[in-house]
This record gives C-alpha cells, structure tokens and sequence, in this order.
C-alpha cells in the first residue's frame, strides 16, 4: 500500500513546496541561491530540530534566535561532513520544517486510520517518536500526575501509541489507551470522593441523634426529679 511519501524530494519539488509556505524570519530571502535540501541535510535539519523542541516549546521563546541556532547547528554538521561550501540560512530551515511538519501530520492521520505498518516516509518514526503527543494529551497526563489517584500508579505509565500489526494470537493491545485509563482513573476519584462525604454525613447523623438522645435524657431526668416536689404540695 503506497504512503503519503516514500523518497525524498527533488529540488523541482521542494522549490515548489517552499513557495507554498511563507517564512516571516528573512525579508530578503528571495535574493542569492536558494538552499537544497539533500536527504543528508534534512536528516540534519530534522535531528537538531527535534532535540530542540522543548525550546521551541516555551510559551515566551524567539523563533527568529532560535532558527538562527537551529541554520548554524545543521551548517556547522554539515561542513563537518565534508560539505565545505554549504551555508544553510534561518528562514531556509523554517520553510523545510514547515513543510516537513504538514507531510508529518498527513502520515499520521494515515497512519491512524490503516496502521503505522502502511508510512513508510523515512523521517516519520523519527518526528513521531518527539511530536507524537498532542498537547491536549500532554495536559491530561499533567492533570493526571498531579492527582490522588495518579501519584498512587506513578510507578505504571501509559503513552499513546499508533496502531501496529499485531499477531493473530494477541488482536488486542496489552495496554489500555489514554483516553479510557484516564476515564477509569477520574471515575475513580469522583468514587472515593463521594464516599468521602457520605461518611462525613453519616457520622454527622450519628452525631445529631447522640445529641438528641442525651437531651432527652436529660429532660427525662429532670422531670423526674420535678415529681416528687409536686406530690408533696
């Protein structure tokens, strides 16, 4: 079955890509020889990106600064492959990643809907393995962690994986998804907080008819000791 894409570009094809999506980090990128992207310098590009994500990451961070570094890692890797000559630029590392991430998302609706057995794309294990977490996932497993119920099975972590050929003796995953021990786990915690209050309100009961007991007895105790006094008048 063929996937979303098998072999790398070539030039014609990425230049073609490249003026699908518009960078905002060089005004002046249209001037002098644009850079091509061969698959050694996209593993490149794509090997310090992701180590890089986690800074890319941060709700206040400088993209421009950081694509700097990123265009200066990969140029620096490259030269030291032998390939003297190269020069990679910063908005030149934002258009491949853009592009990259858009085949990278098509992979994975593929892969969601017929098996990661049916990519083949060379680069997608790889952004997958970092990018594979969506960010409502990654909230929930920090709602999770910070929970009664998830400090107790802090010891058993469970992360999403995309569907894989299984062997006919095991049709099932042996581990549950997110979605359903998250589920699980918060049912859990409405549970115990439930019979939490209940026993609050029972022993309150119980408190009330202590309460009402002992004030019967004494209101029995005192119109007892009243009679007496009345028969003698």
């Amino acid at each position: 079955m063929a996937s979303v894409e098998t072999t790398p570009k070539s030039s014609a094809e990425n230049n073609h890509e490249n003026a699908a999506v518009v960078s905002n980090l060089d005004p002046e990128k249209s001037k002098g020889a644009e850079f091509v992207w061969t698959l050694q310098a996209t593993w490149q590009l794509v090997r310090t990106r992701l180590a890089m994500d986690a800074e890319f990451d941060q709700p206040v961070c400088k993209k421009k600064k950081l694509w700097e570094t990123v265009a200066e890692r990969v140029t620096a890797n490259l030269r030291a492959a032998g390939n003297q000559d190269v020069t990679v630029k910063a908005y030149e590392c934002d258009l491949k990643w853009r592009n990259m991430l858009a085949t990278y998302r098509k992979n994975a609706e593929r892969a969601k809907r017929l098996g990661a057995q049916s990519v083949h794309w060379e680069f997608f294990q790889a952004m997958h393995d970092v990018l594979g977490k969506s960010r409502e996932e990654v909230d929930a497993q920090k709602k999770l962690n910070g929970s009664k119920v998830g400090r107790a099975i802090a010891a058993k972590k469970f992360t999403p994986i995309l569907p894989t050929p299984t062997l006919p003796s095991a049709p099932y995953s042996s581990r549950p998804p997110q979605d359903v021990l998250q589920l699980y786990l918060e049912l859990q915690e409405r549970k115990m907080n439930l019979w939490t209050q209940q026993k609050a309100l029972e022993e309150r009961k119980i408190e009330a008819i202590n309460n009402l007991a002992r004030a019967i007895a004494s209101l029995a105790e005192e119109n007892h000791s009243q009679l007496p006094k009345e028969n003698s008048g």
